[in-house]
């Protein structure tokens, strides 16, 4: 595997991190990876800054469904800044696949990687 592979894969690990409900119910977790300044655009048209995010996701209750993620690319932004896209599908039960296209920017700092924006916008297919 290549550089940009390796890159991908390492980015990929940590966007997935935020999705199993264990780090998602983890303050510490999510501090570890959300920047001070994370912003995120809800796919309901909310801003959310990273103090609320932290403390709506360890509310959350365990989805009774698991969330497929799939067509992952990454763009470099810079030096130490990425893009990364993908798509997700979650089902559950008799309703119908919720599809989201997302994206996250991650920046490597001294610490490590941190997701300093993400945004979900909800699709049809």
């Amino acid at each position: 595997m290549g550089g940009a592979g390796r890159l991908l894969a390492e980015i990929r690990a940590l966007e997935e991190r935020l999705h199993r409900p264990e780090v998602r119910r983890s303050r510490q977790a999510l501090e570890a990876l959300l920047a001070e300044d994370f912003v995120e655009f809800g796919s309901s048209g909310t801003v959310y800054r990273r103090a609320q995010i932290i403390e709506l996701m360890a509310q959350e209750e365990p989805a009774d469904s698991s969330l497929h993620a799939f067509d992952y690319a990454l763009t470099e932004l810079g030096a130490d800044a990425v893009l990364l896209t993908y798509r997700t599908s979650r089902s559950t039960g008799a309703e119908s696949a919720r599809h989201v296209l997302r994206s996250s920017i991650w920046t490597r700092t001294a610490a490590g990687w941190w997701m300093t924006f993400h945004q979900g916008t909800v699709t049809h297919s």
